[in-house]
């Protein structure tokens, strides 16, 4: 699942990647605001000794601190006798009335469908569409003036500020990034809101329309803008206090040292009602949280990466780091097959010691959210049982003798009236147990049970449709019914995936693909409906791999410890621990993972399927 509504706010110290700085590289990185302000007008002032003036540039993602930052230049420039003008973009968008009626496509109303409305369209007319085009005229008009016969600094900041049509007329370009955990709290806490509104609605609201709209438009835009090399300067901007800045050169150096090693991204948790307590403690997360139902590991477009070097970090957006190091990182084949995307999402549900199940729920295939949600594909998964309790379950595909339709009418009676009913009578499970992998091809019904911990793998799809056909009438933490959906999840239930398929295809028995001296790969799961394959491999001491035309993903499932590094330059190496998740890129080579630790080692492997780029 993807599209976090309640992301909880804690940065894991832990999850961090070592590398390798130049002196160089070092020397051209700002490490607080003061620092950053001062090298902006620093670089400000050289072109205005120049020419005269210098018309200055910065846009941002959503959330970004794009206010303040161009008050502290203002107010360094007045104290230091540059005169200074500022123009905001705000006036650039259409009115909020306006927005509303043409973005309805993308945020429809219909709350008989979608009773929460959670679901959206993909929005793809860029920052442009949202804007009135006189205005950009206007203000394209103003920075021609300024050009010709300006003086002293103007200073155009402001979410879009570097669109194409104004983008040639400055002197200097910046844009302030945010990782999208700290734009989801800034939403929630009432700090931010939709690009183009004044005015504040309900977090949820503002999250969807961000999230189909807002966010896409931005995460376009700033690709563009950093892969074209058409910004100069990229600034980190999560700690007001702390906006660090890197030149774009030193920026890509950075991350074409970072795509030459095994890396880990830093997860987000979330608290759940069916949360668990395993995660929670193994991982020391605060006290103050009530559990962790969800751990977004490598969730691709929520989730960042941080680089450390001797005690310096820089965290950033993973799915920039995607934009910019996608075909190194993923593969050629698979860059190119799935549009510049990471295909693959892989997050822990963790219900251990929790009071109750997953819901009962189904996704989409790629037809439907093509259709209805303008997203690239499908929505597959597959659950691996990591940890598991007295009574665990997992629910997968319908019981043989199931009616269907009847399973159907009874969910929608809960939906509108609360009428309860057992649901164990319709959908199939088998108790769980470590090291089990079920696959959840698109319209599957299933669930994870209480009492165990999940590593689920999933595939493309950026949002979350996940259909909840039946949550026991549950209330979230806030006290609220939790969200149904059996009008989309009719729509798309496989009704033909019952116990005796799902058992034959879908509960797979390992298969051994290669053995060594120490050590043996099974296949633990594949299937001509999943574009994934799932792989454990077992050891004692230590195994080879390589890893040439496409990415690895190792977990360590079972053990203390392990070195991942490769066999032609050890110096590229990452040190895992049990549950984290690692990113071997396309291009590594032969690398070996060595047991640090004791006993027997499982290490859970992801890579696309042989013909992946086919399917």
């Amino acid at each position: 699942m993807s599209y976090m509504f309640n992301p909880y706010p804690y940065d894991d110290p832990n999850a961090i990647n070592r590398v390798p700085l130049s002196a160089g590289l070092r020397k051209s990185i700002t490490t607080d605001t003061a620092a950053t302000a001062r090298r902006m007008l620093e670089d400000a002032k050289k072109i205005i000794a120049e020419k005269g003036r210098c018309a200055l540039g910065i846009d941002g993602y959503a959330s970004a601190p794009l206010d303040r930052f161009r008050g502290l230049i203002e107010l360094l420039g007045i104290t230091e006798g540059v005169a200074v003008r500022c123009a905001s973009t705000a006036g650039l968008y259409l009115s909020e009335e306006v927005l509303h009626d043409k973005l309805l496509p993308y945020l429809p109303e219909d709350r008989e469908t979608d009773p929460p409305l959670l679901y959206g369209r993909l929005y793809k007319e860029g920052l442009e569409g949202l804007m009135n085009p006189k205005k950009i005229d206007a203000m394209t008009a103003e920075l021609r003036e300024f050009n010709q016969s300006g003086q002293g600094l103007l200073i155009v900041f402001g979410n879009g500020a570097l669109i194409n049509a104004l983008l040639p007329f400055y002197d200097l370009r910046l844009f302030i990034d945010m990782t999208q955990k700290r734009t989801i709290l800034n939403i929630k806490n009432g700090s931010t809101g939709n690009l183009g509104y004044t005015e504040r609605r309900s977090p949820n609201e503002m999250i969807r329309h961000s999230y189909y709209v807002d966010f896409e438009a931005l995460m376009a835009h700033r690709g563009r803008l950093a892969q074209e090399g058409k910004i100069d300067y990229y600034l980190t901007g999560d700690n007001p206090d702390k906006i660090q800045s890197l030149p774009i050169p030193a920026l890509k150096e950075l991350f074409e040292t970072m795509v030459q090693q095994p890396l880990r991204c830093r997860p987000v948790y979330i608290e759940g009602v069916w949360g668990g307590f395993y995660v929670k403690r193994l991982r020391h997360l605060p006290e103050e949280m009530k559990n962790c139902a969800w751990v977004f590991d490598l969730i691709p477009m929520e989730v960042s990466i941080v680089a450390d070097s001797d005690g310096l970090q820089l965290e950033f957006p993973f799915y920039f780091f995607v934009q910019i190091t996608g075909e190194k990182l993923m593969g050629q084949k698979a860059h190119q097959k799935f549009g510049g995307y990471f295909p693959i999402r892989f997050n822990y549900d963790d219900t251990y010691h929790a009071s109750g199940n997953m819901s009962i729920q189904c996704h989409p295939d790629g037809d439907y959210v093509r259709k209805n949600n303008g997203e690239l594909g499908r929505q597959d998964e597959s659950y691996y049982m990591v940890v598991t309790g007295q009574e665990a379950k997992t629910y997968c595909g319908f019981r043989k003798d199931a009616d269907v339709e009847e399973f159907i009418e009874k969910a929608r009676r809960a939906e509108k009236y609360g009428e309860g009913f057992d649901h164990d009578q319709y959908v199939y499970s088998e108790p769980s147990r470590p090291g089990m992998q079920f696959l959840i091809p698109a319209g599957t019904i299933h669930a994870s049970g209480r009492n165990q911990v999940i590593l689920e793998i999933g595939s493309l799809t950026i949002g979350s449709y996940t259909y909840k056909m039946y949550d026991y009438m549950r209330k979230d933490l806030e006290g609220n019914l939790r969200p149904i959906h059996t009008y989309h999840g009719g729509k798309v239930l496989r009704r033909d995936f019952r116990e005796p398929w799902v058992k034959e295809n879908l509960i797979q028995q390992p298969r051994i693909l290669r053995e060594g001296q120490d050590f043996v790969e099974t296949i633990v799961g594949e299937h001509d409906l999943l574009y994934f394959s799932l792989h454990n491999v077992r050891f004692s001491e230590r195994y080879t791999d390589e890893a040439i035309d496409r990415f690895h993903v190792l977990v360590l499932v079972e053990g203390e410890k392990c070195l991942i590094r490769s066999l032609t330059d050890p110096s590229k190496c990452f040190t895992q621990n049990y549950l984290d998740m690692v990113i071997v890129p396309a291009g590594f080579g032969p690398y070996e993972v060595v047991n640090e630790g004791v006993g027997v080692v499982t290490m859970h492997k992801t890579l696309l399927k042989d013909g992946f780029e086919h399917d």
